[in-house]
C-alpha cells in the first residue's frame, strides 16, 4: 500500500483546522483524517477508548498518544492507494509526530508540508464559546459567525444543536494551556524538518483557503 503525501493543518483549539480541512476535501478531492471526529466517534459508541478519551477531554486536557496514535493507525489502513490527504489535529505533540513519520514510511509516504494556523487568544475565545455542533451529524454552527436557521436544531437533519461540553469558557481556558505546553512545541519539530509555513489564521476561511492551495499545488 503506498498512500499519497501527507499535508497537515494544525493550531490551536478554535484555529480553523476544520474548516481548511473540509474545504481540501470538497475542492480537492482529498482524503480527511480528524482526530476530532475519530475521538467523537468513538465517544458516541462508548467504546473502551472512547470512554479513555472522555476523562481527559471533559478536564480540557488532550487524550494520551497511545489512544489517539492507534485511532489514527485504523484509519489510515483505509485510506486510497495514491491519493493526497490532509491530517486535521494530529499529531498534537512531539512524540505523535514522530509515531506518524514512522507510520508513514511504513505506508511509502510523508508529509509534504505543515501548515500552522496562527490565531490571538482573544479570537480563539469567541470563536470556541459560540461553536455548537449537531448531535446527530456533527455538522458545526456558529451562535455569531454561522447560526442554524432554527435555533438549536440542525439545518441538515434536524437533530439537536448543542454547544459542546469542552466549549465552555472554563475548559476553554485549560485547553488554550495545554496546547501551549504540548503542542506548541510541534512548531520547532517540523520547522527544524524544513517543512513548516505559518498562515494568517485570522482571516477570513475563504482568504485561508487561497493560502492553503498555494502550498498544496
Amino acid at each position: 500500500m503506498a498512500l499519497g503525501k501527507a499535508f497537515l493543518l494544525f493550531g490551536p483549539p478554535g484555529s480553523g483546522k476544520g474548516t481548511q480541512s473540509q474545504l481540501l476535501r470538497e475542492k480537492l478531492g482529498f482524503s480527511h483524517l480528524s482526530t476530532g471526529d475519530l475521538l467523537r466517534k468513538h465517544l458516541k459508541n462508548e467504546t473502551e477508548l472512547g470512554k479513555k478519551a472522555r476523562v481527559y477531554m471533559d478536564a480540557g486536557e488532550l487524550v494520551p498518544d497511545e489512544v489517539v496514535i492507534g485511532m489514527v493507525q485504523d484509519s489510515l489502513s483505509d485510506f486510497p492507494d495514491n491519493k493526497d490527504f490532509v491530517l486535521d489535529g494530529f499529531p498534537r505533540t512531539r512524540d505523535q509526530a514522530i509515531a506518524l513519520d514512522a507510520l508513514l514510511n511504513d505506508l511509502n509516504t510523508e508529509v509534504g508540508t505543515c501548515m500552522f494556523l496562527d490565531v490571538e487568544t482573544d479570537v480563539l475565545k469567541q470563536r470556541l464559546v459560540g461553536r455548537r455542533v449537531c448531535k446527530s451529524c456533527s455538522t458545526s454552527y456558529h451562535v455569531d459567525f454561522a447560526p442554524s436557521k432554527q435555533e438549536k436544531v440542525c439545518d441538515i437533519c434536524q437533530g439537536e444543536v448543542v454547544q459542546r461540553r469542552d466549549d465552555s469558557e472554563e475548559v476553554i481556558m485549560e485547553r488554550l494551556i495545554q496546547y501551549e505546553k504540548k503542542t506548541a512545541p510541534l512548531k520547532e519539530y517540523y520547522k527544524q524538518k524544513g517543512i513548516l509555513v505559518v498562515l494568517k489564521g485570522e482571516n477570513k476561511p475563504d482568504v485561508v483557503f487561497q493560502d492553503v492551495l498555494k502550498i498544496v499545488s
